[in-house]
């Protein structure tokens, strides 16, 4: 039985995209990406008489999981919301993250340092930034990312001061690079 929910994300994704961004963290146009790019993958196909539910649900199911932390980020929680059983929400989230993981170098994709598309990159970050930065190829804002429970090993220390369980992004300086030529 699927709950309702997961019934309106089409309606979501053609009239209230924001709404679709609420629910699931991402973009309609990314989902649709995401799901064209894991769809084919062997997880998702069975030789068994019991057929999977259709990727799309388990994608959305996952990225509800993945994205909700505290009283909606338990199985149980996200069970209810999608109207599947705790055994499949766990089984969603492991196939959709063998899927995705299989899937790391057409998802992270770093272009040639002498490519177009790194010098493109490149004036972007300077024309935002600062001349320093121009050859960064990823920045960091110090923005919380979320963790969905506490961790089993040093769980405490990710505790922040929302009373949330998250990382702190961090920009990693290149050992080549001097101090005195960042901006402030």
């Amino acid at each position: 039985m699927q709950s309702l929910q997961l019934g309106l994300f089409d309606h979501f994704a053609d009239h209230c995209p924001h709404l679709f961004l609420r629910c699931l963290h991402v973009w309609p146009e990314v989902f649709d990406r995401i799901l064209d790019q894991i769809s084919s993958h062997p997880i998702f196909h069975s030789s068994s008489e019991n057929r999977q539910l259709l990727v799309a649900i388990q994608l959305a199911t996952f990225l509800f999981h993945a994205g909700h932390y505290g009283n909606v980020a338990s199985p149980e929680d996200v069970a209810q919301w999608a109207g599947v059983s705790v055994g499949l929400v766990i089984n969603f989230t492991n196939w959709v993250m063998v899927a995705i993981l299989d899937e790391h170098d057409t998802f992270v994709n770093i272009p040639p340092h002498d490519s177009e598309d790194m010098e493109r990159a490149c004036t972007f970050t300077e024309s935002q930034t600062c001349l320093a930065w121009r050859n960064g190829v990823f920045a960091a804002d110090g923005s919380s990312i979320l963790l969905f429970e506490k961790l089993q090993i040093f769980g405490e220390s990710f505790y922040d001061r929302k009373s949330r369980y998250s990382l702190n992004c961090q920009v990693c300086i290149p050992m080549h690079a001097k101090w005195n030529t960042y901006c402030s």
